[in-house]
């Protein structure tokens, strides 16, 4: 159905940051931006964590709550500025003592705990490099992203060490200390106790001067294809943080600021931890799962006031409260220091923006942005019109285009050029023109794959989209094969690679498949080896196989039975076709289809139920 412009022409209780949308863009400048930070005393560069926490605790902001922990037992656990200043303070110095320095690389493997953030402030003080990792993740993708990343250190609990990482340690050639948070650590041969290295460290610490283009976070991307990529990111991102969560999350000093992603994604980095710290606001923490009704009591308890939130977890809450009432659920709860909500991590449906207005009394503002842009690009802004379904508009100091496709549905670059559609409603790649200060900085030793997403002088986003008369932007889906499930990025090979060490499995194919909740599955499609049967005994020791390889938010959550994948005449999975089959579309171009022929493949699959 059509949704109608929803208007922002009435007063709000809190002047927006951004209140003339084509003024300030007129105007912007990255160089007068960076005037607003304060950078390290003495003229000494930028640091990430002297923007969000130093500079507040050497202030009158000292004694302002900067972490509010929920527990998963409920209990509050209250961190001020000051008190981080000296915990972050600390552990820089425990890595130090460890010998750890400039450029090392220190890797988070825990959930959301007040360690957590004392670690990322840190290794930032240190002038080390943070790279975050998924605590869900399995011991293939943990392994695989240690590896490439260089580790040298790594905090993570007993549990997470046993399960994920202790069996392949001798093969982390770079990793010379694991830290233990929590009890545990004399148990476990070659680890160190967290709580008893920050206990002998000192509270106090000079951060390094640090150049604004020095290496800060390393935070791994899947592709379709190959290993995943680690995107480098820099202190100078500080100032796309700040103004981006200005702009696009409309952050008051003053604000209780909750983001529901993990922090071992990039947007619980960017925007749980970093960008709130920088504005000097309340961030709440949140160690539990996801429930609704304890999501709705965070919000009234904690009177969270901005909510950034994702599309998966606004449609489980939909499932629990529909848009035509009653709304007994959150009604049964005080929201009423909510003003702004915004999600991010997939495309937002027009239905979950009016629901948002219709049973939270706010409106949800979508919008977009990748691990390599490192922030918010394109938004819809507090104070200006949301046009349901659409991702909104470019921030200041952001240049976007819509480019012409080629045959592989990637931008066209013919002799090095590239063309920019300019006509409304035509459906191209989205591109970002470089030079916004959270631009990654390349893939951690892979130039091959960082050339080749950038064209004529434009970032090449891999996102088809269109463009509408007025400057709106709408997602249309991805021009690869990369799966976006539940805000997270998943690269089939992965899957398929990991599918293929089980003994039954001769081959893969791995696709997305739409899901009204999660906003896409992944599904694998399996040849199996002569002697297997095409049963549900082997299919769920598929499921409990990859599960156990990759971790639940990685492993496919159906599996159908096909011994005539197709193929290209190299050789090469179509996951192209796969996708069109399963969702009955037309199949296109197949002339570099391999025998046997499509309707032969069709027939040959086995399905098996959800």
């Amino acid at each position: 159905m059509p949704w109608e412009t929803i208007r922002k022409d009435t007063p709000l209780g809190t002047a927006p940051n951004l209140r003339d949308y084509d003024k300030e863009c007129a105007s912007f400048s990255w160089q007068a931006a960076r005037g607003r930070l304060q950078g390290l005393p003495g003229g000494r560069g930028l640091n990430i964590a002297h923007e969000a926490v130093d500079r507040h605790a050497a202030s009158e902001r000292a004694t302002a709550v900067a972490l509010r922990c929920v527990g998963r037992d409920d209990s509050v656990t209250s961190v001020t500025y000051g008190e981080l200043g000296r915990s972050t303070a600390r552990f820089a110095n425990v890595l130090r003592g460890l010998g750890i320095g400039y450029g090392d690389r220190v890797v988070t493997l825990l959930g959301r705990c007040p360690e957590l953030y004392t670690v990322v402030l840190g290794t930032l003080k240190n002038t080390s490099v943070l790279c975050p990792l998924f605590s869900a993740f399995g011991p293939d993708p943990v392994f695989q992203r240690m590896t490439l990343g260089d580790a040298q250190v790594l905090v993570t609990t007993a549990d997470l060490y046993r399960k994920k990482v202790a069996a392949r340690r001798d093969a982390l050639a770079a990793l010379g200390h694991v830290l233990i948070v929590g009890e545990g650590a004399d148990d476990l041969p070659g680890t160190l106790s967290f709580t008893a290295l920050m206990a002998d460290a000192s509270d106090t610490f000079t951060i390094p001067p640090t150049s604004p283009h020095d290496m800060a976070l390393l935070h791994f991307t899947s592709g379709t294809t190959g290993i995943p990529k680690g995107a480098v990111h820099v202190h100078e991102a500080a100032v796309a943080h700040y103004m981006t969560a200005l702009y696009a999350l409309d952050l008051h000093e003053d604000d209780v600021f909750w983001c529901t992603a993990d922090p071992g994604w990039v947007t619980g980095m960017s925007y749980g931890i970093v960008a709130p710290l920088m504005h000097g606001v309340t961030v709440v923490v949140d160690e539990g799962d996801y429930d609704a009704r304890r999501w709705y009591r965070i919000l009234a308890e904690q009177r969270v006031s901005v909510w950034y939130t994702a599309p998966t977890a606004l449609r489980m809450l939909m499932r629990t409260t529909p848009r035509t009432g009653p709304y007994d659920l959150p009604r049964s709860f005080d929201l009423s220091a909510l003003r702004f909500i915004a999600s991010v991590g997939e495309s937002l449906n027009p239905e979950a923006v009016v629901w948002g207005r219709d049973v939270l009394g706010l409106p949800v503002h979508d919008n977009w942005w990748q691990t390599e842009t490192g922030a918010i690009m394109i938004a819809n802004f507090a104070a200006c019109d949301i046009r349901p379904g659409s991702m909104g508009r470019p921030l200041p100091g952001v240049e976007a285009a819509v480019l012409r496709r080629g045959e592989d549905g990637r931008a066209e670059v013919a002799d090095g050029h590239v063309t920019i559609l300019e006509e409304p409603g035509v459906e191209g790649e989205l591109a970002l023109r470089p030079g916004w200060p959270s631009m990654f900085r390349g893939y951690l030793h892979d130039e091959p794959r960082t050339a080749a997403a950038f064209a004529d002088g434009w970032y090449l986003t891999g996102d088809l989209v269109r463009r509408d008369t007025d400057g709106w932007y709408w997602f249309v889906g991805r021009a690869d094969d990369v799966i976006k499930s539940a805000g997270h990025l998943i690269g089939p090979f992965e899957v398929e690679s990991a599918l293929m060490e089980h003994p039954a499995v001769a081959e893969s194919g791995v696709i997305g498949r739409p899901d009204p909740v999660a906003g896409n599955i992944v599904k694998a499609f399996v040849t199996l080896r002569p002697g297997f049967d095409a049963s549900s005994a082997t299919r769920r020791d598929l499921l409990a196989f990859a599960r156990r390889r990759l971790g639940p938010a990685v492993a496919p959550r159906e599996i159908a039975f096909d011994q005539h994948l197709p193929h290209t005449r190299s050789g090469k999975v179509m996951r192209r076709l796969l996708r069109a089959r399963e969702l009955g579309l037309p199949e296109g171009d197949i002339s570099t289809l391999e025998e046997p022929t499509s309707e032969a493949a069709s027939t040959a699959r086995t399905e098996q139920p959800a």
